[in-house]
């Protein structure tokens, strides 16, 4: 009888750290936002951005439906974003003006509000997994650089040549760009030269990102991205910014921006929603809005985000023509979009 009882009790206990049966949990994803045009789009581009959401979706949705952690799941679909070279985040990554990739990320836990980041790394296969190792491995938040490409390595990330990151669309993307620029010298348009580009948002504003709810009633949020196309000066968006591109408090709710990242910086964006929850008392849906739709335009700026808040409400705001975006619940309900 001991013994039955003994089992049982491991049971519950084993149980109560895996699944919870009746407890909801909501992963969202973006890929980017920018002028994403079904005019523009071919049935089979549209059909591999699709398939490429839902990958993500799927290796997020397995950890999540097994009980595992909103963290290990940001960190699993954004992996599968960071392997699809049609996503301006690791192999799919944009090039700078010397004709390099350098890429950015960053992971939050709601719980803790541990957070870890990179910047400019540029032999990491996947920098998500760089960023959990920052913020799990060291005492650090951000590391940047040769620095945290050594501290990655040393820490069991996966160590490529950066011309793994190469693509060839990649590569006309950053020779459309500067022959944009050559056009505006020779117009002696000095306006933001380095920094708008007219008819093209879309290779500008490349960005993924997820957010999740899981079972335990923790919220975290990732970041991801290759920066800007003809970026210069080691120009670092708001990507791995803790507050600006990805933030996550229990409390409130976890948010990855995608989007103009000067602007993004300039409003905090991601902490700023939280806080607009947690003072202000407004809804997620209201916060994210206020700060997309009014906010940032008013500055000059453009782009979107996605947001989960600690009851399981989520938005996908955005003020561009589209934003590459998805969403899978407990309930089995999932949607993946791409236009307004």
């Amino acid at each position: 009888m001991k013994t039955i009882i003994f089992l049982l009790v491991t049971f519950v206990f084993i149980s109560s750290l895996t699944a919870q049966p009746g407890k909801k949990y909501v992963l969202v994803i973006h890929g980017g936002a920018g002028t994403i045009l079904k005019s523009s789009m071919t049935p089979e581009k549209e059909a591999l951005y699709k398939q490429g959401l839902q990958h993500a979706l799927n290796a997020g949705n397995i950890i999540l439906k097994n009980g595992g952690t909103a963290l290990d799941a940001v960190e699993a679909a954004i992996k599968v974003l960071e392997d699809d070279s049609l996503f301006n985040a690791g192999k799919g990554a944009v090039f700078t003006n010397a004709g390099n990739n350098e890429l950015d990320a960053s992971i939050m836990d709601g719980k803790t509000l541990k957070a870890g980041a990179v910047a400019g790394v540029t032999n990491i296969k996947n920098p998500i997994t760089a960023a959990r190792a920052v913020m799990d491995k060291s005492g650090h938040v951000m590391m940047a650089g040769t620095g945290a490409e050594t501290f990655a390595a040393a820490n069991g990330c996966t160590v490529v040549d950066p011309s793994y990151f190469f693509t060839t669309a990649r590569w006309r993307g950053l020779m459309n760009a500067k022959k944009q620029d050559s056009l505006k010298a020779l117009h002696k348009d000095s306006s933001n030269t380095l920094l708008r580009q007219p008819g093209n948002h879309d290779y500008k504003y490349g960005t993924v990102g997820a957010v999740a709810l899981d079972m335990h009633g923790n919220l975290a949020a990732a970041t991801s991205t290759g920066g800007m196309t003809n970026k210069r000066y080691g120009r670092i968006g708001d990507s791995p910014i803790i507050g600006a591109g990805t933030y996550a408090d229990n409390n409130t709710c976890a948010i990855s921006c995608t989007g103009w990242g000067e602007f993004y910086i300039r409003l905090v964006m991601a902490k700023t929603i939280s806080d607009r929850m947690e003072f202000a008392h407004q809804t997620l849906k209201n916060a994210a809005n206020e700060m997309i739709m009014k906010r940032l335009p008013a500055l000059g700026g453009d782009g979107g985000l996605i947001g989960v808040d600690k009851d399981g409400n989520i938005v996908m705001s955005f003020d561009t023509e589209g934003m590459y975006r998805g969403f899978i619940k407990s309930d089995g309900e999932t949607k993946v979009e791409l236009y307004k």
